[in-house]
């Protein structure tokens, strides 16, 4: 049984949408583009900032690892890969999960909250050159807003787009 859609049910965009919605990615492209390329001149990946920045906000500088991979979208093996690199480079150690035996922890270093604290004004300085400094307090609050909309669960929508459901 196929789970694609014929193309009589497909809701296509009209072309208020698409616009809309071609405009969205062009932003995130730009900003995400900007800011990594200004983050990569001081020697960070934007994953890199992210685990850093995590890590510095939480209790003993601790996260898990699978709370982590949840935060950034990721899988697990895929975080625990770049945390491998990172530990590499002294910004984190990995230690047991002492409330889960297969998992673990990760614990930002000295060297990594100091590689974040020098990182972060730079990084601010970015994010006001590629996004903050270019809108006005509306525009700000209207991202808000869409954000707040777009990152609440749908109600009872609970199955990925298109799934077909047995009748």
């Amino acid at each position: 049984m196929s789970t694609k859609p014929s193309a009589g049910t497909v809701r296509w965009l009209n072309p208020d949408e698409e616009r809309a919605w071609r405009a969205f990615l062009r932003v995130m492209v730009a900003v995400r583009t900007g800011t990594a390329r200004d983050l990569a001149a001081i020697g960070l990946s934007e994953p890199d900032y992210e685990v850093l920045s995590t890590l510095s906000e939480r209790p003993d500088h601790t996260s898990t690892l699978g709370e982590q991979a949840d935060k950034m979208g990721w899988s697990r093996s895929r975080l625990s890969r770049h945390a491998t690199r990172m530990e590499a480079r002294g910004l984190l150690r990995r230690s047991p999960d002492p409330a889960d035996g297969r998992g673990c922890l990760l614990v930002l270093t000295e060297h990594g909250l100091d590689t974040l604290g020098n990182a972060a004004p730079a990084h601010v300085d970015s994010v006001r050159h590629h996004f903050i400094d270019r809108l006005d307090a509306e525009d700000l609050a209207a991202i808000e807003r869409i954000a707040r909309k777009v990152g609440e669960p749908q109600a009872g929508n609970d199955r990925p787009p298109n799934e077909c459901r047995s009748a």
